[in-house]
């Protein structure tokens, strides 16, 4: 629920009774005019208004002050870009993530009741162990390429269309279009050359960028969605391109990031690409999750809870117990914001452990914004486990495709994803 309930339900109901009045030819109209100049007023002051003291001193959105506040790390795990084994790791950290985002997407944000439902129904495990097998509504056409039936077992012929995954793709593309050495206002000209539409923060940010906004600023004006979980929905390519070297991810990452985002949906950005480029040189998820935090603030928000989330996973029962712990901490933030949805990955991980299938299926259960969680649990995890441990079911039944809506790249083969990303690493570590 959000913070301010009371308002956001008194609101409503002032515009119901404004319905109501105008549709009996009464006068709506003064009153609503007052409102309305009140509203614009106090949007204009909030807009205005700066973070707590706090915030800013522990929270900088300049890379050099945010490295400063970093607690002590590895920066470099590998002293030379690691071939062996990485195509196979790339594999699985890229399935995984489609596996994930595929099996969270037709249920995004649904209740834990509503899913097991839908379990029930389709006489499947609950949390489930494949694809969904039936939705209420299969017809529905997600960002106008692929039908929810797409996303269902048995009907499923790639991988189906995602903005998780999508942004994967663009990054690619960035790196390959810029280089290494791609700036913020790169990032920004990809966005317009390839991204016909977005959502929340990515929204705001393109709509700014297509006014002549610059892209240092496009992030920041009137952006009340800075950190929400968009930008950590694309920090996995990053991790991709500079596999064994966290502090590199985590300056991509941010790179990216940055262009939509501050403070903590910076962080999430940089803490997650840290980490997926640590899994690939290590053999615990745990491990990697540790090592993605000390790329970020160390008394940051979302250090904090993140720390929180692993003091706390050892001591759950199941998943179940996992959400309501996440309910507990954080009763009023939005679904879609990035510390929660943080902290349900971090407990989909640990508690899933090196199975991936008890992974995803625990994470995408846990709900809140589950095809973004379960698909960065995957692509963790999979760079972990590499794609042998990742059951063929998960990713068979894409046929080696994989749909986009970037104008110009609407398709792409899985082969050869793989093999862009990691000539995209070795451009990375010899740059």
């Amino acid at each position: 629920m959000p913070y301010y309930q009371d308002l956001h339900t008194l609101l409503g109901e002032v515009c119901q009774w404004a319905d109501l009045r105008h549709e009996q030819g009464g006068k709506a109209g003064p009153t609503m005019k007052r409102l309305r100049k009140e509203l614009k007023r106090a949007r204009k002051d909030l807009r205005k208004a700066e973070p707590g003291d706090a915030a800013l001193e522990r929270e900088p959105n300049d890379l050099d002050e945010i490295r400063a506040l970093r607690p002590q790390g590895p920066r470099l795990i590998w002293p030379r870009l690691r071939t062996k084994g990485l195509r196979d790791r790339l594999k699985g950290a890229w399935l995984g993530r489609a596996a994930g985002c595929t099996l969270g997407a037709p249920v995004e944000g649904w209740s834990i009741d509503d899913m097991a439902r839908l379990a029930q129904r389709g006489g499947m495990a609950f949390p489930p162990t494949d694809y969904w097998t039936n939705h209420p509504s299969p017809e529905v056409v997600r960002y106008g390429s692929s039908a929810v039936s797409d996303y269902l077992r048995g009907r499923m012929r790639c991988i189906p269309v995602d903005d998780d995954l999508t942004y994967t793709l663009l990054g690619l593309l960035v790196l390959e279009d810029y280089g290494p050495g791609f700036t913020t206002g790169h990032v920004g000209d990809a966005w317009l050359k390839y991204l016909p539409v977005a959502c929340t923060a990515e929204a705001v940010a393109l709509e700014n960028l297509r006014n002549g906004v610059p892209a240092a600023e496009a992030g920041s004006k009137n952006n009340p969605f800075q950190e929400w979980i968009g930008a950590d929905i694309r920090s996995d390519p990053w991790g991709y391109m500079a596999p064994g070297w966290p502090e590199k991810a985590a300056e991509l990452a941010y790179r990216d990031a940055y262009l939509s985002h501050r403070q903590n949906g910076l962080y999430g950005a940089m803490f997650f690409a840290a980490a997926i480029s640590a899994a690939f040189a290590v053999a615990d998820p745990v491990e990697a999750l540790e090592i993605g935090l000390t790329e970020i603030p160390k008394d940051c928000r979302l250090t904090r809870d993140l720390r929180w989330a692993l003091g706390q996973g050892p001591k759950l029962k199941d998943w179940r117990e996992a959400r309501a712990a996440v309910d507990a901490r954080f009763p009023d933030m939005h679904p879609v914001h990035t510390n929660n949805n943080a902290c349900l990955t971090v407990f989909g991980l640990m508690l899933g452990g090196n199975d991936f299938t008890r992974t995803i299926g625990m994470t995408v259960a846990m709900g809140l914004d589950n095809d973004c969680t379960a698909a960065t649990a995957g692509s963790l995890l999979g760079a972990v486990v590499g794609i042998r441990k990742v059951p063929e079911h998960w990713w068979k039944p894409f046929r080696n495709k994989a749909r986009t809506y970037l104008r110009h790249h609407e398709w792409f083969r899985n082969t050869n994803v793989v093999t862009r990303f990691r000539r995209a690493a070795e451009r990375v570590w010899h740059a």
